[in-house]
């Protein structure tokens, strides 16, 4: 073989002298997208469970029921009474299961809660009721 025949056979490499800066170019990137979805983390952070949370959670569900949602198609609210009363008569076992246990905030807390739930409970019921009789809308209606 001829040095000519050598040559032709032999790839011609091109260094790329740019590719280091490139590459760490790169890596500063995703360095910092992996920071932000880090912070984006830290905002997102569930609070530490605690008793309140449970009856917030508990007292949401109930006032979902009770029409404090808006229906889908925006033209009136959404009620569920018999899913507003199971999560009133669950709050209700709570306290039942609880007695003894709570602080006297807690237990403060909880027993005004239900309260408050059962009354506005009785408010909506009756004004469902009322819509029913009269096949409309009731005055004062939320």
């Amino acid at each position: 073989m001829t040095e000519e025949s050598n040559t032709e056979k032999t790839p011609n490499i091109q260094v790329d002298s740019d590719w280091k800066a490139e590459a760490q170019a790169e890596k500063e990137r995703l360095s910092e997208a992996e920071q932000k979805v880090e912070d984006n983390a830290e905002q997102r952070k569930m609070p530490e469970p605690n008793f309140r949370g449970l009856l917030g959670i508990l007292a949401s569900q109930a006032l979902m029921g009770l029409g404090m949602h808006q229906d889908p198609s925006g033209k009136g609210v959404m009620v569920d009474l018999e899913g507003s009363k199971f999560a009133i008569s669950l709050l209700e076992m709570l306290e039942d299961k609880t007695k003894g246990n709570l602080s006297e905030e807690e237990s403060a807390e909880i027993k005004q809660l239900t309260a408050e739930l059962q009354s506005r409970f009785v408010q909506i019921a009756q004004l469902v009721a009322a819509q029913m009789e009269t096949g409309g809308a009731p005055e004062g209606e939320p």
